[in-house]
């Protein structure tokens, strides 16, 4: 198999800016093309095969930026760009360029914020060019992560999306249902009419059919007016029906019908309406077990659970943690909501917590930490009690940090791991566990081998008889990067 170069183009008039960025590019085996102006920018990608990623370094004007993207939208060119900021307060990405940038990365660009930026330039490029012309960096954010399970979601969200099936999305609360639900719309052909959603369970039962099919003027008391339903809100586009599980038996034998005739009348009226909508369904529960139970129809089910799609739970998927922490950081920052770092402690600790509250905990989290630790770097002591485990050995870092200093823009993790625990020893009196155990030898062999190496991969790599790209690979895994500038690479 061939193998196809990856290209990043930089953009950037200041030569000083260029020279600094491009042994990041290298270290990840990307070939950069350093640009000065906007027509070096066009030329280049005329030019070039397989662009994977284009840096716009612009001041808070952005000046530049506005005129790289109008540059790319006038040469009808879909690629995923990211503005590099230099020093000074930047505003949010005004709502023109949402389509064409996907983030800001800080000044000093570490290994992870890179690293970041190429995975989700990777998940942009893998959809469809004519979906791609329309973007929304928004909505494609909500679908971050390298887990296996959640790039299967992704898989079945395109796969299932071009087509009129019904979808019915399973998952505990606060894992993204809906968000799975708004991309299934986003890249059907439904696209251009309304995405309707209904909380079934948040509707009162009595409620719920004038809610759905709408109701006639006098059709009940407090009907004081003619009003439209969701079915007919939603005509043309697609009706998300949000925890059907809740749905009374008697509402679930309207909407059987409203699925078998593509028909229904509103509350008080005996005139029918067509029903042109999608129906896509979630649900936390089991819905087979309701059915076992009576407290859901079978027919009703298999008519909604055509295509199904199961939601990870976070704890599922830890590996997502640190781009999903970026995320969340990088969006306060850009709603001028505050910003924060995590340490490699703190990181362990989180991914050893159980996520109750999936997704959704670790967003409020993280208006949590900005809140109570604005511009500091947060440590396993920080964090809310629920979130620490009981362990002799989690240990803080002691590199002696000066007191009160603001996190890098953009930056989530900007130090060594810490020792956790001695590679051996006599067994804990409760126990251990060996996987989380043996990771964490891994990892400090690693980061020993790296420093004796002066930081020096391919040196590193000869000591612990690894190729170069096996240890990139781990170094990613376990979030291992320098503690100064990573560039130095």
């Amino acid at each position: 198999m061939a193998h196809h170069t990856k290209h990043v183009v930089l953009l950037d008039q200041a030569s000083d800016g260029r020279d600094r960025l491009l042994p990041l590019i290298e270290l990840f085996e990307c070939t950069p093309h350093p640009v000065a102006s906007v027509p070096e920018l066009l030329a280049a990608i005329a030019e070039l095969d397989g662009v994977a990623l284009v840096l716009i370094r612009d001041d808070p004007d952005l000046q530049l930026l506005h005129s790289a993207a109008a540059g790319l939208q006038q040469a009808q060119r879909s690629i995923p760009c990211y503005l590099v900021a230099r020093d000074g307060d930047y505003p949010a990405l005004p709502a023109e360029l949402e389509n064409t940038v996907l983030g800001i990365l800080g000044p000093a660009i570490g290994y992870r914020d890179f690293l970041g930026a190429l995975h989700e330039a990777q998940l942009f490029g893998s959809y469809n060019p004519r979906v791609r012309e329309e973007y929304s960096a928004h909505l494609f954010r909500t679908l971050v992560g390298t887990s296996r399970s959640m790039q299967f979601v992704r898989k079945l969200t395109r796969q299932v999306a071009s087509t009129e099936a019904s979808v019915l999305i399973t998952g505990e609360s606060g894992t993204g249902k809906e968000v799975v639900a708004r991309n299934v719309h986003y890249y059907s052909r439904r696209r251009e009419h309304p995405f309707v959603p209904v909380n079934c369970g948040a509707i009162p039962a009595d409620l719920l059919e004038s809610e759905l099919f709408g109701h006639e003027k006098g059709a009940f008391t407090g009907a004081y007016s003619s009003r439209q339903g969701r079915f007919e809100l939603a005509e043309g586009g697609t009706l998300f029906l949000d925890e059907i599980g809740d749905m009374p038996l008697n509402m679930q034998v309207k909407l059987l019908r409203v699925l078998q005739e593509r028909s229904f009348e509103r509350v008080g009226s005996s005139t029918s309406l067509q029903a042109n909508v999608r129906i896509v369904a979630a649900t936390h529960q089991n819905l087979e077990q309701l059915v076992t139970e009576g407290k859901f129809r079978m027919d009703l089910y298999y008519r909604l659970n055509v295509f199904p799609i199961e939601v990870p739970p976070l704890r599922d998927r830890v590996e997502d943690i640190p781009l999903l922490l970026n995320g969340f950081i990088g969006r306060m920052e850009r709603d001028k909501r505050g910003s924060f770092s995590v340490n490699e402690c703190a990181l362990a600790a989180l991914a050893k917590y159980y996520w109750p509250g999936n997704v959704r905990e670790l967003s409020n989290l993280v208006e949590r930490l900005a809140i109570l630790h604005p511009q500091k770097r947060v440590k396993w002591s920080d964090l809310p009690e629920k979130f620490r485990p009981n362990r002799d050995w989690v240990a803080e870092q002691q590199e002696g940090e000066p007191a009160g200093s603001a996190p890098r823009q953009g930056a989530l993790f900007h130090s060594e791991p810490a020792a956790v625990a001695p590679l051996y020893g006599a067994l804990p009196p409760d126990g251990l566990d060996l996987k989380v155990h043996l990771a964490e030898i891994e990892c400090q062999l690693m980061t020993q081998a790296l420093r004796e190496s002066d930081w020096v991969v391919a040196r590193a790599a000869k000591l612990l008889n690894l190729q170069r790209t096996t240890l990139v690979e781990k170094m990613r895994k376990y979030a291992i990067a320098r503690p100064d500038e990573v560039t130095e690479f």
